[in-house]
């Protein structure tokens, strides 16, 4: 009698079955049905709005389903009281996009925060202490369990996050967007953590708009569009053409518009001259033409942001630098934002959650608050402020169930898209943005990056700040390079590669000796 194998699948762990929600009537999951084994690694696919988020988060307990089940362990869960609490009784954990950490209290302290350990009456830290060092070192990570939160960087905030669920004995690990922060260094630690949890049993939930990432690290890929499950692949039966054709019902023949060259007599709109940035070790200065989009690149730490912070006045010069920037010609004093408005210069921040949006006002406040004075005199003109921010819902296609929901109910592209139209409400003639598109699905990129280039053939100068070279290179006409602080130098289109623009960022290669740009 000949000897056959018999190959096993791996264990349920948990399953979704017809999970459907609605908002406010409006229906975000209709229908969806999800199962997660252990051992594998399931990437969640699909562009901003498609309802990814929010099924993960029923889930986890945060959101009640209102048609569906849960089943784990072989048995259906009772819904009516399912939260948070009870998921992490199970070992089902999800680590959000905003971490959540207490940043006064040491590592040891939020990794067990809820679940102290005690000696008779006390806590016992001496315990906690010793058992956190060990949760960390099982993830490769050598952090002292005495560090408090706020010292450590986002990379090592994350461990923190991840080595919290050890307490717990986490079975089901839903991680949302887990690299959108990271540089390419931490992201690799990441992966391989998660390949270690996966060989542990460990069913991992990984949300990611980043296609690579997603053929690297998936076992199978679940695909939403609209609230609806297009479907279930092995990650072998895709290539990226078809997540794209699948995420988005289309397919996306260029993600970038044409760039189109400048004329030959360009006129500078902004020009900076010997900027000194706090803590930077020399001045800087560039120049901004009409009509250009000016890429600033740099690996994390370079300095772009704070240069163009200080530029905008959301940061304080040093004592006694001499900086000067000029504006069409004429010199200007730039003290704080709202100078910068006033002048028609527009800074969108990288931190959206953070510095760009009330995330518990709703869609309105946040659309006009920045551009109040437009629609306001002695009162506020409420139908022209209505009518404004009716056209720019429309207009940049944000995706709501409700106008009248919070900031923080959209979805993170749907949130940069309020934020551009926020920005955009001041009608600025100088426009910077910091990393528009990260976190963003290619299908929102693709939109982000037709109205960037819609609003420089309208006259809008653009200074795009991005960490990614793709990005770079498909959308500028220049790119100034930082290193350490300082110009390392600007190349023109012609001079673009990923290789050339490398070697500035990384110290390989230097065009100035002053940080100047090239005239």
């Amino acid at each position: 009698m000949s000897q056959s194998t018999v190959q096993l699948s791996p264990e349920m762990l948990l399953e979704g079955r017809s999970i459907s929600k609605s908002f406010g009537g409006i229906k975000v999951l209709h229908g969806i049905d999800i199962e997660l084994r252990a051992g594998e690694v399931h990437a969640l696919l699909g562009e901003n709005g498609a309802g990814k988020s929010t099924l993960c988060k029923i889930l986890c307990g945060f959101e009640r389903p209102d048609a569906g089940e849960l089943i784990s362990a072989g048995s259906a869960l009772c819904l009516r009281d399912w939260d948070p609490r009870k998921a992490e009784r199970r070992g089902i954990v999800m680590i959000h996009q905003e971490f959540n950490l207490a940043e006064q209290l040491s590592i040891a302290e939020n990794i067990f925060l809820g679940r102290e350990l005690r000696r008779g009456p006390f806590l016992d830290y001496r315990t906690m202490t010793r058992e956190a060092g060990a949760y960390l070192r099982s993830l490769n990570c050598e952090l002292d369990p005495g560090t408090r939160v706020s010292e450590l960087s986002v990379a090592d905030r994350q461990m923190v996050e991840i080595a919290r669920t050890r307490v717990g004995n986490v079975r089901v690990l839903v991680l949302d967007e887990p690299t959108a922060v990271l540089t390419g260094a931490e992201s690799e630690v990441l992966y391989e953590l998660i390949r270690k949890l996966a060989r542990e049993g460990v069913a991992v939930v990984f949300i990611s708009h980043k296609l690579d990432e997603i053929q690297r690290l998936a076992d199978r890929v679940s695909i939403l569009r609209d609230g609806n499950l297009v479907g279930n692949f092995a990650i072998g039966d895709l290539n990226r053409e078809d997540m794209v054709r699948h995420m988005v019902g289309r397919d996306i023949d260029s993600l970038f518009p044409p760039v189109r060259p400048l004329p030959d007599d360009f006129v500078k709109v902004l020009e900076v001259r010997e900027l000194q940035v706090r803590d930077a070790p020399e001045a800087v200065g560039f120049d901004l033409r009409q009509g250009e989009v000016l890429g600033f690149f740099g690996l994390v730490g370079s300095g772009r942001s704070s240069l163009l912070e200080t530029v905008t006045g959301l940061r304080k010069p040093p004592v006694g630098s001499r900086g000067r920037i000029t504006l069409n010609g004429r010199e200007v004093d730039i003290p704080d934002p709202r100078s910068a408005r006033d002048l028609g210069i527009s800074y969108l921040t990288k931190d959206r959650a953070g510095r760009g949006l009330l995330l518990d006002q709703n869609l309105r406040m946040n659309f006009s608050l920045y551009a109040l004075s437009r629609f306001a005199g002695a009162l506020i003109r409420a139908k022209e402020e209505a009518s404004a921010f009716k056209q720019a819902i429309d207009e940049f296609e944000i995706r709501c169930p409700s106008l009248e929901i919070s900031a923080g109910k959209l979805s993170g592209g749907n949130q940069q898209k309020l934020l551009l139209a926020k920005f955009l409400a001041a009608e600025p003639r100088v426009l910077i943005v910091d990393e528009p598109t990260r976190g963003i699905d290619i299908g929102t990129r693709s939109q982000i990056y037709l109205l960037l280039d819609s609003l420089v053939q309208s006259g809008t100068t653009i200074i795009l700040i991005s960490s990614d070279i793709t990005e770079i290179i498909g959308m500028c006409h220049r790119v100034a390079v930082m290193y350490r602080g300082s110009l390392a130098g600007t190349l023109d289109r012609e001079e673009f590669s990923e290789r050339e623009i490398m070697r500035y960022a990384t110290g390989l290669k230097s065009r100035t000796g002053n940080s100047q740009m090239k005239q």
